[in-house]
C-alpha cells in the first residue's frame, strides 16, 4: 500500500496521575493523550536540555509516525504524477490523491468528494474564493462583513477585493468577554451583504462563535457565509451540512498533517459557477490558440501537478485523528483548558485575554512587566514552547489596547503536567524580576 494502514481507536491508556499543586484539580481520565503522545517523535526530544513542551499548536501541530511513514513510502515507493499517466504508479498515486479528497469530504460531513478543491491551506483558500466567486459577484456598494477576531488570512483578501470591486470590508464589533457582537452584527447585515467571513475558533482569543445561527441569519439577506476552520478541526468534529455553510475552509498542518497542504469546500452550486482563477495543466479538457475548455469541478480549481505526498500525508493525519473518540478528545482538551486557566490566573500580575464560555484551547495573556517576546524567550529556556507577538490577528489585539501577547495553545496530546511546567517557570519569571 501506498499508505501505511493506521490502526483503529482503542481504549485509551490509563494517565499518569498529575502532580497538580495543592488546591486545582486535574482534567478527568475520561481520554488520556498518552496513546496519542507517544505516536508523535518531536514531542520526546528535548530543548536546552528540558523535555519539550509543545505549547504552540495555534501555529503548527506535530506529526504522527503515521504521518511520516506515509510521506517517506509515498516517495520511496510509490512517487508519481497524477491524473494523466498511463502506468501503474501512476494509478496509484492518483487513488490515493483522490483517496485523500474522499476523507476531507467524509472529515468535513461533505455530501461528495468533488466539493473538496485541494490548496496549500486556509490562506489560499479563502484567497481563491475571494478572487474566483468574490470577483464574480461583488460589486460597487457590496458588504463584506468580517469580525475583529478574525485571522489577517481572513481580512487582508476581502480588503484585497473590495478595493478591486469598489465593494466595502465592514468589521463586526467584539464584546469585551472576546464574543462577538451578535447584536451589532445583526444590525450590519442588509441586502447589500454578499458575504460574511467568520473563523469557527479564533487563533488568538479561543473564542467559537455561534456560527450555524450566524450563517442563517446572513442567509436571510441572500449572503454567502465563508467559514474559516483552520484552529476548529483539530480540536472538535466538523459538519459543514449543519453549519450550512457555503465555503468552508482549513490547512493540514493545523491538525497534524503536512504544511503546504489544505482543502477548500464548496456547496455544488457555488462551485460550478467558479471561473479557473489560476491556468495551466491538470484543470483542462482541451486547448488550442482559439478556444479552451476547462475540466469539470474540482479539478477546475487545481492548476498544475499539486501536492499529492501533502494529500498522502493528509489523509494518514485524518485517519489518525479520527482513530480517536472525537467527543472525548473535546471534552479532555475542554478539561485541560479549565485547569490551565485557574492555574495561569493564580499568577498575580498575568491576564488572559477573552473569556467566552465556548471556546477552544487557547491562552493568549500578558505578564505585568513583562514583554510578550522576553517571556516566550524565557519560557524556551526550559523547554516551553509558546507563541509572542500579534498572532496574525493585530484587530483582536487592538481590541484590548494590546499590539503583541504571548500564547500557549494546546492540543489533544498535551498534559496537565506540561501545564504545571508552564506555570512553574511564569512563576520563576516573576521571581527574577
Amino acid at each position: 500500500m501506498i499508505i501505511p494502514e493506521v490502526e483503529g481507536a482503542r481504549q485509551a491508556d490509563g494517565a499518569r496521575p498529575s502532580t497538580a499543586p495543592e488546591g486545582r484539580t486535574a482534567p478527568p481520565p475520561a481520554f488520556s493523550p498518552e496513546r496519542a503522545r507517544r505516536d508523535v517523535p518531536a514531542l520526546h526530544r528535548t530543548v536546552n536540555g528540558h523535555p519539550l513542551v509543545w505549547l504552540d499548536n495555534g501555529a503548527t501541530t506535530h506529526k504522527p509516525r503515521q504521518v511520516i511513514e506515509a510521506l517517506t513510502g509515498f516517495y520511496g515507493t510509490a512517487n508519481s504524477n497524477i491524473h494523466r499517466g498511463a502506468h501503474t504508479m501512476a494509478r496509484e498515486a492518483t487513488e490515493a490523491y483522490e483517496a485523500g479528497r474522499e476523507a476531507v469530504a467524509r472529515f468535513l460531513g461533505a455530501p461528495s468528494p468533488d466539493e473538496i478543491v485541494f490548496v496549500r491551506g486556509t490562506t489560499e483558500a479563502v484567497n481563491l474564493v475571494a478572487q474566483s466567486w468574490g470577483r464574480g459577484n461583488l460589486g460597487p456598494g457590496d458588504d463584506i462583513l468580517v469580525p475583529v477576531l478574525e485571522h489577517h488570512s481572513n481580512i487582508v483578501p476581502w480588503q484585497l477585493l473590495a478595493k478591486a470591486t469598489r465593494a466595502r470590508v465592514v468589521p463586526v464589533p467584539l464584546r469585551p468577554d472576546g464574543q462577538i457582537d451578535l447584536d451589532a452584527y445583526a444590525g450590519l447585515l442588509s441586502m447589500r451583504t454578499r458575504l460574511v467571513a467568520v473563523s469557527q475558533a479564533s487563533n488568538v482569543l479561543g473564542t467559537v462563535p455561534p456560527v450555524r445561527e450566524m450563517t442563517a441569519l446572513a442567509h436571510r439577506y441572500g449572503a454567502k457565509v465563508l467559514v474559516d476552520g483552520a484552529q476548529a478541526v483539530a480540536h472538535f468534529p466538523v459538519d459543514v451540512q449543519e453549519l450550512d455553510a457555503d465555503f468552508y475552509v482549513f490547512s493540514g498542518h493545523k491538525l497534524f498533517a503536512p504544511t503546504g497542504i489544505g482543502a477548500l469546500y464548496a456547496k455544488p452550486e457555488i462551485l460550478r459557477e467558479m471561473a479557473p482563477w489560476q491556468g495551466g495543466g491538470n484543470m483542462i479538457e482541451s486547448v488550442d490558440f482559439t478556444r479552451t475548455t476547462y475540466a469539470p469541478v474540482p479539478h477546475r480549481l487545481e492548476a498544475g501537478t499539486g501536492h499529492i505526498a501533502g494529500v498522502v500525508g493528509l489523509l494518514a493525519a485524518l485517519n489518525w485523528l479520527t482513530s480517536f473518540d472525537r467527543d472525548a478528545v473535546a471534552a479532555y482538551e475542554t478539561s485541560l483548558l479549565d485547569y490551565a486557566r485557574r492555574a495561569l490566573t493564580a499568577l498575580p500580575g498575568l491576564e488572559l485575554l477573552g473569556s467566552a464560555p465556548d471556546r477552544i484551547a487557547v491562552l493568549t495573556f500578558t505578564l505585568a512587566g513583562h514583554d510578550p517576546a522576553a517571556i516566550a524567550d524565557w519560557l524556551d529556556r526550559d523547554g516551553i514552547a509558546i507563541r509572542a507577538g500579534h498572532h496574525c490577528a493585530q484587530p483582536a489585539l487592538a481590541h484590548y489596547g494590546l499590539h503583541s501577547a504571548a500564547r500557549a495553545s494546546l492540543a489533544l496530546y498535551n498534559t496537565a503536567e506540561e501545564v504545571d511546567r508552564l506555570v512553574a517557570s511564569l512563576g520563576r519569571l516573576q521571581q527574577s524580576g
